[in-house]
């Protein structure tokens, strides 16, 4: 192991590093404070190992010959940590009434994010795995909390067995892709037509999308999504809606520009069916839905399928553009999805269930203005409308559609959105309605929760508003990643 391998994984060392003091930490003193404030500290002194790692690489940087280290691994991984960092802070009162003792999701949450960490920079099928498996057994976990309640438990059996389902699809996709070339790594998966092996590459190229199409919970692979999304605290549920797939999709554009898998026509043809039935079905779905984590998750499956359009014109539009509209359409989605589900985590802290009806949300501007502003940025930004960063990230992926000609993928994104008005607009008439006179005001709420929403709901205005920053951000990482 080099210096230089030292620095580029010198975040990663931070990460795990923090972790082991956690344990031994609350292991001494079982307090959830210190669990808290470790937890805090740990992930901003990864976050800040980013600044040593990208002094150390130019273009891209591979680490072992398993992980690829370039400017969009580096958002990508900050991403992850902020994501993990909003979940602390909103995890703390959520937990804090329910349960004497919860430090071991802290835990949980720092190995789930070194998983991610891994998963994004994989270019191996070897630290995929490990780093998917890593992230999908703490989520286990996390989804079960807390331990008392049975929606929780029965939310986490669900996605063990399902998850476990999934990942045996891509470990049987990856066997047949090894006996196949011979190799595991992405890069050198280069199979051609005449090649008497080409039956054994392409289904296990089939089974390994399957496994992905899973995790990223797109059609017809999505019905755990808002059984899970329901069943699990919100908190966590804001958490795999984010991270968890914000990996998964990190792991999918190293793939897909490495083995160059979408150039296979029935491969391609596949994925946009994917692609397209995402987008509607998920739109349809949430028509029906009267439950709002149960509405959120299949707006997520629908999201999902828009950001695939970027993914899928990967070979005729401009490589440089499709990156762009991925970092920004997944940092916007991060941003709508944490603060979506911290108003559910917000209005549920005084409760023994989470506050998920949408009717419970009824006249929420008359009590509560604040969190109400922001709920009604999130739907906007959701629907596409202007002035919030959702238009912009959607307004990328429609860029990069009708460059890379990919017009029966525009329409499904054109038809999928304005489904996906009504819905978003029936969430705002609920918290605009009238109150009946003498009804309960919402109790008061932790101030760091109130906070982390209310940054959050800004974000989602002025990046809306002002772009400018973030797009020029994205747009040098993109350019010093070599594109």
């Amino acid at each position: 192991m080099t210096l230089t391998d030292l620095w580029v994984s010198f975040p990663l060392i931070v990460l795990v590093g923090g972790t082991l003091v956690l344990m031994i930490g609350v292991s001494i003193v079982r307090t959830h404070k210190l669990a808290l404030g470790l937890t805090l500290l740990t992930l901003i002194l990864s976050v800040a190992a980013h600044d040593i790692a990208l002094e150390n690489i130019t273009t891209g940087y591979e680490l072992f010959g398993l992980l690829n280290v370039s400017g969009i691994q580096v958002f990508f991984n900050v991403l992850f940590l902020l994501g993990a960092i909003v979940t602390a802070l909103f995890a703390y009162p959520y937990f804090n009434e329910r349960m004497e003792r919860c430090e071991e999701f802290y835990i949980l949450l720092l190995t789930a994010t070194a998983g991610a960490m891994v998963v994004a920079a994989a270019t191996h099928f070897a630290s995929f795995i490990l780093g998917l498996e890593i992230l999908s057994i703490s989520l286990y976990a996390m989804i079960a909390y807390p331990r008392e309640s049975h929606q929780p438990l029965e939310a986490a059996a669900k996605y063990l067995v399902l998850s476990a389902v999934a990942s045996s699809a891509i470990l049987m996709g990856v066997a047949l892709v090894y006996a196949a070339s011979g190799t595991m790594a992405f890069a050198e998966l280069n199979i051609s037509p005449e090649s008497g092996e080409r039956s054994y590459f392409l289904l296990g190229q089939a089974l390994i999308c399957v496994g992905i199409a899973f995790k990223l919970s797109l059609v017809p692979f999505h019905m755990w999504t808002p059984d899970v999304y329901q069943g699990a605290p919100a908190v966590v549920t804001g958490y795999v809606a984010t991270v968890s797939k914000g990996a998964v999709i990190a792991l999918l554009i190293n793939y897909v520009q490495a083995t160059e898998v979408l150039s296979y026509t029935g491969v391609f043809y596949a994925v946009v069916f994917v692609a397209v039935a995402s987008m509607i079905v998920g739109n349809l779905l949430a028509l029906l839905q009267t439950n709002l984590k149960r509405l959120l998750a299949y707006s997520s499956i629908a999201h999902l399928g828009y950001l695939l359009i970027a993914v899928l014109v990967v070979n005729t539009a401009r490589p440089e553009l499709v990156l762009e509209t991925v970092l920004l359409y997944v940092a916007a989605y991060f941003i709508i999805t944490l603060a979506a589900f911290g108003i559910v985590n917000l209005t549920s802290e005084h409760a023994t269930e989470d506050n998920e009806q949408m009717e419970a949300y009824t006249g929420l501007f008359w009590r509560n203005p604040l969190l109400a502003s922001v709920l009604t940025a999130v739907a906007l930004a959701l629907a596409g409308i202007p002035l919030t960063v959702g238009f912009i990230a959607k307004f990328y992926v429609f860029a990069a559609g009708v460059e890379g000609t990919a017009w029966a993928l525009v329409w499904a994104l054109l038809i999928g959105s304005a489904i996906g008005v009504f819905y978003y607009l029936r969430l705002i008439y609920t918290m605009v309605k009238q109150v009946e006179p003498g009804a309960a005001a919402l109790p008061q709420v932790g101030t760091q929760s109130v906070v982390a929403v209310t940054v959050l709901g800004l974000l989602i205005v002025v990046l809306g508003v002002y772009p400018t920053p973030m797009i020029d951000m994205i747009r040098t990482i993109v350019q010093a990643s070599g594109f």
